[in-house]
């Protein structure tokens, strides 16, 4: 199988994608050529912004777009306007990131009718984003009826977690009844990082023992094993594990309904604080923006050098309990827009870890380097720049069997 894939990220507010001419059935892998790529934002206001790149050549417009299927028109005929393809049957696979796939997905797999309706169904767990997510199926099934749809699960990657990695200790029932448990997110960035940077070391991913971490305004860390997720800090939802952006993390439970109890809020109140007021912007007072609280610390503001610090004494903590976990550590990875390029997290991060052999090169770091350990150093230290769509649409060369013909989905 060969041809242009898409890569389909639906928001509720925005599309988000990229167009790839992929060859190599087997791998999914081989020649892997970006056409373009583009952002569709404000999607249900008179004043949407379509953005599209291609190479060096970038078009932007403002223009009212009032739904998702309004959106994808757009886009594709913009692709055939402006020259990327001839015709919407060069398009022969569209891989769509879904949020949420539950107990029921682990791994990327073709949608069919029956997993569409399975998607929408685990909107109870991912109800801002499973239903968004499958929106989009149905416009791109409805636009592009001859192309072979993949959904590629952000949580797949991590079904490979043990009952005592995922399980809580709460009631039975609550994880029989409800599937209340570990899921964990970014499985794709964390699965695609781990194969670079084995790739980029010359040596199989079934022999290593890696934590991947992914720090951004979301951020997450992911022990891997053998190429199997083992353990991950997102949980239940991505508001559990490390500190974030605007999250909070993992906090002692008993001071939500203090809170509550105390001031009088809500759930949703409760579940906005520490959603979105909490984290670097919640310590730092100034900005969910790791650049911005970075450029408060240097400027001396007491409150920003703390949110620095115990953004980085978090990651650390979990950093040691993953190499527990593991044995032993081969690699550690920084992903992510804080992992690629805050140089400062991650030597702060890295700090006075040499007796795990995690011993970080200043100056390689300070390049950017792909490798930033000390020669010396055991543990290789990788800056890995992640490449979701890319995973998406190898996943979708994968998965999809040669073209045959396929049911379109109503839309509805």
């Amino acid at each position: 199988m060969s041809g242009k894939i898409m890569a389909i990220n639906a928001g509720s507010s925005s599309l988000k994608f990229q167009l790839f001419s992929m060859r190599n059935a087997q791998s999914g892998q081989g020649e892997e050529q970006v056409l373009c790529q583009g952002l569709i934002e404000r999607i249900g206001m008179d004043d949407a912004v379509f953005n599209l790149r291609a190479g060096d050549v970038k078009w932007r417009e403002t223009l009212p777009i009032a739904d998702c299927r309004q959106g994808a028109e757009h886009l594709l005929r913009a692709l055939i306007e402006h020259n990327i393809i001839d015709s919407l049957d060069e398009i022969i696979g569209v891989g769509h990131r879904v949020a949420h796939g539950g107990e029921a997905f682990a791994d990327s797999v073709l949608i069919t009718p029956d997993v569409l309706d399975k998607i929408e169904q685990l909107g109870l767990l991912a109800p801002l984003h499973n239903p968004v997510n499958a929106l989009g199926i149905r416009v791109f099934q409805h636009a592009l009826p001859d192309a072979r749809a993949v959904a590629v699960f952000d949580t797949a990657f991590h079904q490979t977690l043990s009952q005592t990695a995922y399980l809580y200790p709460l009631p039975w029932r609550y994880y029989e009844e409800l599937g209340i448990r570990r899921y964990g997110f970014h499985g794709t960035s964390h699965k695609y990082v781990s194969t670079v940077c084995a790739e980029r070391m010359g040596r199989p991913l079934a022999e290593l023992r890696i934590v991947s971490c992914h720090l951004g305004n979301g951020s997450s860390l992911c022990a891997i094993g053998h190429g199997r997720s083992v353990n991950t800090s997102m949980g239940f939802t991505p508001q559990a594990g490390i500190m974030m952006g605007t999250r909070s993390g993992d906090i002692d439970p008993s001071i939500l309904p203090f809170i509550q109890q105390t001031e009088g809020k809500s759930a949703a109140e409760i579940n906005h604080l520490i959603n979105n007021q909490s984290g670097l912007l919640g310590i730092s007072g100034i900005s969910h923006d790791y650049r911005d609280v970075e450029q408060a610390a240097s400027q001396g503001d007491s409150r920003a050098q703390v949110a620095l610090e115990l953004f980085a004494e978090r990651i650390r903590a979990v950093i040691g309990s993953y190499i527990v976990q593991l044995g032993g550590i081969d690699a550690l990875i920084f992903t992510g827009g804080i992992g690629e390029n805050a140089r400062n997290a991650r030597q702060q991060i890295c700090r006075d870890l040499t007796f795990l052999g995690i011993e970080l090169d200043d100056d390689k770091n300070q390049k950017n380097q792909f490798f930033i350990q000390k020669d010396s150093g055991p543990v290789q230290i990788a800056i890995v720049n992640t490449n979701e769509e890319l995973m998406i649409a190898r996943d979708v060369m994968r998965v999809a069997q040669p073209l045959s013909a396929q049911p379109a989905l109503a839309l509805q």
